[in-house]
């Protein structure tokens, strides 16, 4: 192996080293980096270490916490710490209230031409935009007149760009009905490397932007009828999950619906939200 590879594969953490990134990553990002992540934050950061070619931790702490690496590195560094699991219509259930609870209450009640708006929040690699798109879009092919548009933002803007692509794995659509697929899905034709890529149709309804959670404001333009925060508030702490949740509704218009991960909780939290069935509520 080559020597310069081989020291950063053999790179290892010091406890200094660990606490300074791991209260960085914190306070930047809002993602708890306990003790028992050490390894895994190590393993993730000798990426960074191959990419510019330095041989130990020490020299990337000189980076990051230089006023170079302030601007340049901190970025790159939240891109690879940060987590990204998901996929097409994960916690079902959502999807289907929307379908039979929101979207006919939504067309009912709506005036004029008004627009669904929903916001995507933690949105990875956009398999959850990307099912909302899907959702609403079979509502409007039976409901003339109904229409949406979705945002989608993440911390990671390496992940951000596949949202954008929308070209995904042919295996990560396997659960989707054959017929849903061939409408809303292109096939490639490289019979080796087999992936499937959004309809036009689906991805024009969907923008992507970059948004860190622990920043002050949202500043996302506009108000949401439907807020999607899935998944996304367990690698926070309490406290920082309050805040999140209080900025999110912030943009979310009174009586509009909010939806949590199954695995996460508002209990004994002071935001403004009501619940409707387990994880999904709305703004009160």
């Amino acid at each position: 192996m080559d020597p310069l590879l081989n020291s950063i594969y053999n790179a290892q953490l010091t406890d200094e080293e660990f606490r300074r990134l791991s209260e960085f990553i914190y306070n930047e990002s809002g993602i708890k980096m306990p003790p028992i992540k050490r390894i895994m934050l190590q393993s993730r950061l000798q990426k960074r270490l191959r990419e510019l070619k330095m041989q130990t931790f020490k020299e990337y702490c000189d980076c990051v916490f230089s006023k170079a690496g302030q601007m340049s590195e901190i970025i790159h560094m939240l891109d690879v710490v940060s987590t990204n699991k998901t996929d097409f219509f994960r916690e079902a259930v959502h999807f289907d209230f929307l379908t039979s609870d929101v979207l006919p209450s939504f067309h009912q009640n709506g005036t004029g031409n008004r627009v669904m708006k929903v916001w995507s929040a933690g949105c990875s690699s956009g398999e959850e935009p990307y099912t909302i798109s899907i959702v609403l879009s079979d509502f409007a092919e039976k409901h003339p007149g109904f229409d949406f548009s979705i945002l989608g933002t993440d911390l990671s803007t390496t992940i951000l760009q596949k949202a954008v692509d929308a070209v995904y794995r042919i295996d990560r659509v396997e659960a989707i009905p054959l017929e849903m697929k061939k409408r809303h899905f292109l096939k490639s034709k490289d019979s080796v490397n087999q992936t499937v890529k959004l309809a036009p149709h689906i991805r024009k309804k969907v923008r992507f932007a970059r948004l860190n959670f622990v920043d002050s404001t949202y500043d996302v333009g506009e108000m949401f009828d439907v807020v999607f925060c899935r998944n996304v508030l367990i690698y926070f702490d309490r406290p920082t999950q309050e805040r999140v949740i209080t900025k999110l509704c912030s943009r979310l218009k009174p009586g509009g619906y909010f939806f949590l991960g199954h695995s996460e909780s508002i209990m004994n939290m002071d935001v403004p939200l009501v619940q409707v069935k387990p994880t999904i509520f709305k703004r009160v």
